[in-house]
């Protein structure tokens, strides 16, 4: 079992920054690609930002390359993301999701195990 609390959200303006943290509990942390979600209101859930287990791989939906990036600290049991440059387009509200047991990244929303309870980014233009 994992439990994830994300951390971090708020209010800011276009071409600001914010990080995101995702504190895990549990053993199985430091096994599991960690996943960033984000869901907008009427919009389907979608991938944003995923690290392997060991943070060796990395992968960013086009939407954010070059603007977020994410990283792990296994000794702290915790996942980030920073958000740079933020624009309207990513107001949602952002997911913390592990995908267990070694296994590769995912970019599907099945694909992942447990899941935080999400935190509002809000981009005002």
């Amino acid at each position: 079992q994992v439990q994830l609390v994300e951390s971090g959200g708020g209010l800011v303006q276009a071409g600001e920054s914010l990080r995101l943290s995702c504190a895990g509990s549990g053993r199985t942390f430091s096994r599991s690609t960690m996943g960033w979600f984000r869901q907008a209101p009427g919009k389907e859930r979608e991938i944003v930002s995923a690290i392997i287990w060991s943070g060796g791989s990395t992968y960013y939906a086009d939407s954010v390359k070059g603007r977020f990036t994410i990283s792990r600290d296994n000794a702290k049991n915790t996942v980030y993301l920073q958000m740079n440059s933020l624009k309207s387009e990513d107001t949602a509200v952002y997911y913390c999701a592990a995908r267990a047991d070694y296994r590769g990244i995912g970019t599907q929303r099945a694909m992942y195990d447990y899941w935080g309870q999400g935190t509002q980014v809000t981009v005002s233009s």
